[in-house]
């Protein structure tokens, strides 16, 4: 168990059950150790949680405000526009994509500079060639995507159903460009558009 765990504290990224397999054998029961791991920081200030594809040591959010105030704003924090998390949020939901295809679910352009922007975070890479006319590029989300938002697997994401249920996400309206109206209106210029319109 301590093997487990140093190993997952000294890593600076998740730590995956392979790695974690070469530390203390194939036959030993992993998913038994974490949780014995996990239940020994029960109280602490940090966790150990599955993320991206492995395991990784992540302060509990209710001290956020604390290290805020001992270290200064997070370096790693990423402030994304309300276009950005739309746009990233239909790349994890329908990836691959093109950005035709993103441009038709919003009813505009896309601009290649948001999605430029995407990939300079590290949250988006180039996925396969669509075999529509032309190849253009599918773009899917990356590790870092998981990682930043805390899910393991894009298994974890919200149930679009269920989001529809709460009333926050409509497919349809999705689907048929009828997207968050304040999106439309409000950040066309994050979204971006031809500069003669």
């Amino acid at each position: 168990m301590s093997r487990v765990e140093a190993t997952i504290f000294a890593a600076s990224e998740p730590v995956t059950r392979e790695a974690l397999a070469r530390v203390v054998g194939k036959s030993c029961n992993l998913d038994l150790v974490i949780d014995d791991i996990r239940e020994e920081l029960r109280g602490r200030p940090y966790d150990l949680v599955a993320v991206a594809g492995g395991w990784k040591h992540l302060t509990r959010p209710a001290y956020a405000d604390a290290i805020r105030t001992a270290v200064g704003t997070d370096e790693r924090a990423v402030d994304l526009a309300q276009s950005e998390l739309l746009v990233l949020m239909c790349i994890a939901y329908f990836q691959p994509i093109t950005r035709t295809e993103l441009s038709a679910f919003f009813g505009r352009e896309i601009s290649r500079d948001l999605i430029g922007n995407l990939r300079g975070f590290g949250f988006i890479a180039s996925g396969p060639r669509s075999p529509t006319p032309g190849a253009p590029y599918t773009y899917v989300t990356t590790k870092a995507f998981l990682l930043q938002f805390g899910f393991d697997t894009l298994r974890d994401l919200p149930d679009i159903e269920k989001l529809e249920d709460a009333g926050l996400l409509s497919k349809e309206k999705l689907l048929a460009g009828d997207i968050m109206p304040a999106f439309l209106n409000d950040e066309v210029e994050d979204v971006g558009t031809n500069s003669d319109e």
